[in-house]
Formats: structure tokens, sequence, C-alpha cells
């Protein structure tokens, strides 16, 4: 058996992150603002910031907080100020007839086939991180590097596909804030 020894400070750090990433997540589902949600979502993200620091991933760190939980919350938190966060809506109508039970279907779903590959996996913390070449990451600059080249060769599709999609959904959020507000303006019926 082979023990293991913690140092204070690193333990000390660990659990700051994890208790502002629960917080925030919390946060995040219990919020009925959603401005204050939003809020609370910057602080998951930079307590995931914080684990990055704690795990020598300087680099991801500072992605974290620039591109997450500054441009993408900014981008939130301009959709929910341009939709308006006055208005009340009546969460007893159903815009889509059973998306309620097509949701739950959905969650049952994930969660079983997260469960699943969580037990099949061999999947161990603490594992040194290996780069889509097979070859462990290096400590300093050259992980930029590394991390870089498999962003812009592995997983170039996966990361196109996501601004795809985040550019879709804020399109889509536009078009659906338009057209609630020249259905409810005077003479219009559009």
């Amino acid at each position: 058996m082979i023990a293991t020894a913690y140092a204070i400070p690193s333990v000390l750090v660990f659990l700051t992150a994890a208790l502002l990433i629960l917080v925030g997540a919390v946060g995040v589902l219990a919020m009925r603002n959603p401005v204050h949600s939003a809020l609370s979502l910057i602080m998951t993200l930079f307590g995931v910031a914080v684990a990055f620091v704690a795990q020598s991933a300087d680099f991801l760190a500072a992605v974290q907080v620039i591109v997450y939980a500054g441009a993408i919350v900014v981008l939130f938190l301009f959709v929910i100020m341009f939709l308006g966060v006055d208005r009340r809506e009546d969460v007893r109508v159903e815009p889509l007839v059973g998306q309620r039970v097509f949701a739950g279907i959905g969650v049952v779903i994930t969660v079983a086939g997260l469960i699943t590959l969580l037990a099949r996996s061999h999947w161990v913390t603490g594992a040194i991180a290996v780069s889509s070449s097979g070859r462990a990451l290096s400590t300093g600059s050259g992980n930029v590097t590394q991390l870089g080249g498999a962003v812009f060769t592995t997983y170039l599709f996966a990361f196109e596909a996501t601004a795809a999609l985040l550019i879709i959904a804020v399109v889509g959020a536009v078009l659906l804030a338009r057209r609630e507000r020249a259905a409810d303006a005077p003479g219009g019926d559009a």
C-alpha cells in the first residue's frame, strides 16, 4: 500500500476551488433572476480557473478567465438584457406540447449514459495529461504549443462545430425576441 502525503496548502486550494465551483453551480440553478445566475456562473468559472492553477495549467486558467468568465458570460448577459428580464412568463403554459416529458427522457438517457461510461472506463484521477500524439505534456511553454497543435488538428472540427452552435443559438434568441416584441407592439400582428 502506497501512502500519499498531501501538503496542507494544496488541500486548502483544492477545497477553495471546489467550494467556489459548488456554490456557484448551485447559485446558477437556484437564483430566480437570470443576471444573478450569470454572476453565479462567473463564480463557478473562477473556481475552475483556480483548480487549473493548482494543477500548473496556467494557460488554461488564463483562457478560462478571459474567454469563459469574460467573453462568454458577457455574451450571456447581453442576450439576457436584450430579451428583457422584466417580463414574467407563465411557466404553467407549455409552448411546445410534451416538451417537459421529452426533456425528462433526455435527462434520464444522458445520466444513464454517463453512469455507464464511468462504470466501464478505467478513469483514474491524477493521471498525467496526454496530448493527441500520445506524449505527456511538457511543463512550461512547450505545453501551449502541444495544446495548440491538438486544437488545430485533432479537435478542429469539434471547436468549429461549437462555435457554429453558439452563433446559431444567439441568432435564434435574437429572432425570437424580435418576433415577440413585434407581436406585443400596438397594431402589430407579425
